[in-house]
């Protein structure tokens, strides 16, 4: 084969900006794939101003196939609560999101990657070519937390979309030849509860230079100002705020009534807002902002008060890269192979919480340590040119056993060998 093997990227959601974890994860490993072993087409929904992104979509793929971006109104997920699937996935299902991806299917792909379970609605039952789901989380236990978080009727509501999750991944399993994990933990739940057979596993990535190092604002004093940095507009992260408004918020100021938070996303719904103003005193929710990183580096440390969510939070990297040491509860940092007390500080109720974020606000010496750790261990391994490439193996060993399974003669060579073979392409963070 001389030519490199073709790649279709299935997404449910337009990239650009990519302004949350999911978005964030799959943009960065498009960008750093683009050029190596593959031919990428990138089928995605888009909004009618798409060319404002011409370069960044441009830079992530070969080839675009997009279809007309309609983001789903509050009746149709009403009405979506009687579907057999869940309302995040039946809300995906597009009739011309489907038709899109049936003519990029029609050109015989080698390998067809999923991005996330809901892109399942926009392929048929039977996909041939490798097949590979990028899943991101394990969208059963986000529900199930949820669950256990929420009360009364919300409660039962979490629960019925938790069962109905549940049995869409478990028929999402036996449809691929792999699912991509990312964490080990969640690639263990994926074949326990699910019966995946194939989930292998890359770990989470930080853009290393966009999140350079900043200095401290009070490197030789104790500090007063913390920061929470995630989309306003996720239950997930909503529910930590409220958790951090409530609980534990009032412990903190208790000791230091010097303190000042910032709570950094777009689209924070009219209730959480209120509910700061009346409970948090001086605590700020910005809405929207172009870019995170003046907030994190005039923040003393970083908080991750999350209580439900799955996969692993992107936002806990891209605060000790800039160089800000983390509190966070253990599902805010799960599935990232970090150290308790040497990359983090851990805390999960509310007086557990507040004193590790006393302890930081005082100990600015602990500060330093936290982050000199965490940045080093970013750098030594967790750039996205390194996830990419863990990728970029995955679909190529995918494809090579699918053939093999098939009894085909067809051999593929190595990702570097492929690389090799385009002209002035090498990776970006490779040399050419």
């Amino acid at each position: 084969m001389t030519e490199r093997p073709r790649l279709l990227f299935i997404s449910p959601r337009f990239l650009f900006p990519a302004d949350e974890g999911g978005k964030i994860r799959t943009s960065n490993i498009l960008r750093q794939m683009k050029g190596g072993a593959f031919h990428i087409t990138l089928a995605m929904p888009a909004p009618p101003d798409r060319t404002a992104f011409a370069d960044d979509i441009d830079a992530v793929c070969d080839n675009l196939v997009a279809w007309p971006q309609n983001p789903p109104a509050r009746l149709r997920r009403l009405l979506a609560l009687a579907s057999h699937l869940p309302v995040s996935v039946a809300t995906d299902r597009s009739a011309s999101g489907r038709a899109a991806v049936a003519k990029a299917l029609a050109t015989s792909p080698d390998v067809v990657v999923t991005d996330f379970p809901h892109a399942a609605v926009l392929t048929p039952p039977r996909i041939n070519a490798a097949s590979l789901l990028f899943t991101h989380n394990v969208e059963t236990e986000i529900y199930e937390r949820h669950a256990r978080v929420a009360g009364g009727l919300w409660r039962l509501l979490w629960r019925d979309q938790a069962r109905k999750m549940a049995r869409f991944e478990a028929a999402l399993a036996r449809r691929y030849d792999a699912l991509i994990a990312v964490s080990a933990r969640d690639a263990a739940t994926l074949r326990g509860r699910f019966g995946a057979v194939s989930t292998p596993t890359i770990v989470t990535g930080v853009d290393l230079d966009f999140f350079a190092y900043s200095a401290p604002p009070n490197p030789d004093r104790p500090g007063n100002r913390i920061v929470f940095t995630g989309v306003m507009d996720s239950p997930a992260n909503i529910d930590g705020v409220e958790f951090l408004i409530r609980d534990i918020w009032p412990l903190v100021l208790a000791t230091r009534p010097d303190a000042h938070a910032v709570i950094v996303g777009r689209n924070p719904p009219a209730g959480l807002l209120a509910l700061a103003h009346a409970q948090a005193p001086q605590m700020t929710l910005t809405g929207f902002v172009d870019d995170i990183r003046p907030y994190l580096s005039a923040a003393d440390i970083s908080v991750i008060p999350l209580r439900v969510g799955g996969g692993t939070r992107i936002k806990a990297f891209e605060s000790m890269a800039v160089g800000r040491p983390v509190v966070s509860t253990a599902i805010g940092i799960e599935g990232l192979d970090l150290t308790p007390d040497v990359n983090f500080l851990a805390a999960d109720t509310p007086s557990d919480f507040a004193a590790a974020i006393v302890r930081l606000l005082n100990d600015a010496n602990l500060r330093q340590a936290l982050a000199s750790a965490g940045r080093d261990l970013l750098q030594q391994r967790f750039s996205w040119a390194h996830v990419a490439r863990e990728f970029e193996a995955i679909c190529i060993d995918t494809l090579r056993k699918v053939k093999e399974g098939q009894g085909s003669a067809f051999r593929l060579k190595s990702p570097a060998a492929y690389r090799a073979t385009r002209p002035g392409s090498a990776p970006p963070g490779e040399s050419a």
